[in-house]
């Protein structure tokens, strides 16, 4: 229907512009002196138009058709949404509300999400898209009954993304900045996060370049995947990560050896997020970023932030202790224990002698016992004595299978290849 109309409208705009393009004409080529005598000959030919009659039907206003394209705000109604789309039949919102699929809309009014409607001249609907997720589009169509229902999956096309951004305050200052979404900020700090604790060491002047995966219909982005490669700077030091899928189709990080980015224990024990991750830097040193105690070091964080077990281990206490407040001691191998201290609660169910995993939550930040304010106090004991969670040497698990590794060097390659274009130009993003 689209196409018919804008087919029979650009007929229309040709007839209309006829006159304009003969003035064009005539002032483009005429010369400015005349040189001599220009014999001239007149010839008539025969040319077809389209039926004024049936252009002038085409175009009345009474049956126009018109498209709006809005996205999902923040706070949006079925019915803020359906009156940006110029859609002002109140029985829309009815059968919305009321039929099986339709309902779905109603159901999933996130930000950011897209909808299209085309109305005809009193706001009337006659179609509505709606994208439901990354592969399914609600559409309803006005019928000479009612309204008709489908809901359609999309084939996305896979490719990959090439960002790269500077650190000036932050990760996701960085990555706001590039229009990196936080969905990958977020992998990044996770891939490299037994190598740099992103709550306190970067430093201005960081860099990084990622590629990671984006999922298009019709040369639209509608979501992104994992990260494929990763190359960050910090602090001079330059960090690697490339990704491949084990046998389970879940994605793992290795270095262009084939060696696992996968330590023994995480650098730091809070989860990132987009607010934990700006705390320190308004209220610690801006070169250090953190507070370093007798016997370990305290992590400055909002109250509730989740605290992350560093290693897999054995629950060895849980409860109160002096001055550490609510505090968890794990115990892990080769005479390791951590310690979580000023906790403001527990995981629900935690218990002495449960077995847990790396990166399992086991508690929430706070200011129990004898601190002054919401923070983490973590310690790294091994054999009893305590070390420097930031330095201690932390030993890597894993490594590509043998029989992978020819394949594994061939994607390797083919990403190196992509960084090292972001790094020599003056590309900030290749999509």
């Amino acid at each position: 229907m689209k196409a018919e109309r804008k087919l029979k409208l650009r007929w229309i705009l040709a007839i209309s512009c006829l006159p304009l393009f003969g003035i064009y004409a005539a002032f483009g080529i005429a010369p400015q002196t005349l040189v001599g005598e220009v014999e001239t000959a007149t010839v008539l030919e025969e040319i077809a138009l389209p039926n004024a009659a049936l252009a002038n039907n085409d175009t009345d206003l009474d049956a126009a058709h018109y498209w709006y394209k809005d996205h999902v705000r923040r706070d949006d109604t079925l019915n803020s949404l359906l009156s940006r789309l110029n859609v002002r039949n109140r029985d829309v919102i009815e059968y919305i509300r009321h039929d099986e699929v339709a309902s779905e809309i109603a159901k999933s009014l996130v930000a950011g999400k897209q909808a299209e409607a085309q109305t005809d001249n009193d706001g009337n609907l006659i179609t509505l898209e709606y994208q439901l997720n990354a592969t399914d589009v609600i559409v309803i169509n006005k019928t000479d009954s009612g309204y008709q229902t489908q809901k359609v999956s999309q084939t996305l096309e896979v490719r990959p993304i090439l960002k790269s951004a500077k650190i000036t305050s932050s990760l996701f200052g960085a990555t706001d900045d590039a229009n990196i979404p936080d969905s990958v900020a977020i992998q990044i700090a996770e891939i490299f996060e037994s190598e740099i604790d992103f709550h306190t060491d970067l430093r201005r002047g960081d860099r990084f370049n990622v590629v990671y995966e984006g999922s298009y219909h019709e040369g639209e982005l509608l979501k992104t995947g994992d990260v494929l490669a990763v190359e960050f700077v910090n602090n001079g030091k330059t960090y690697r990560a490339f990704g491949y899928r084990d046998e389970r189709n879940q994605m793992q990080y290795y270095s262009a050896e084939g060696k696992s980015l996968h330590k023994s224990f995480l650098r730091s024990p809070l989860e990132f997020s987009r607010v934990s991750s700006g705390f320190n830097l308004s209220r610690f040193h801006p070169v250090l970023q953190r507070i370093r105690a007798h016997k370990g070091t305290d992590f400055a964080a909002p109250t509730g932030t989740r605290v992350k077990a560093s290693g897999d281990a054995v629950v060895d206490f849980v409860g109160q202790k002096g001055g550490y407040g609510n505090v968890i001691v794990l115990k892990h191998d080769n005479g390791i224990s951590t310690v979580y201290g000023h906790l403001s609660r527990f995981a629900e169910g935690l218990r002495r002698g449960e077995k847990i995993a790396q990166g399992e939550i086991i508690g929430f930040v706070g200011m129990t016992g004898t601190a002054t304010g919401p923070h983490l106090h973590y310690e790294f004991l091994v054999n009893g004595e305590h070390r420097d969670p930031m330095k201690v040497a932390l030993p890597k698990v894993n490594a590509i299978a043998p029989q992978h590794m020819a394949e594994f060097n061939k994607l390797s390659q083919q990403f190196t290849a992509q960084l090292g274009l972001l790094s020599t130009s003056n590309l900030a993003a290749l999509e």
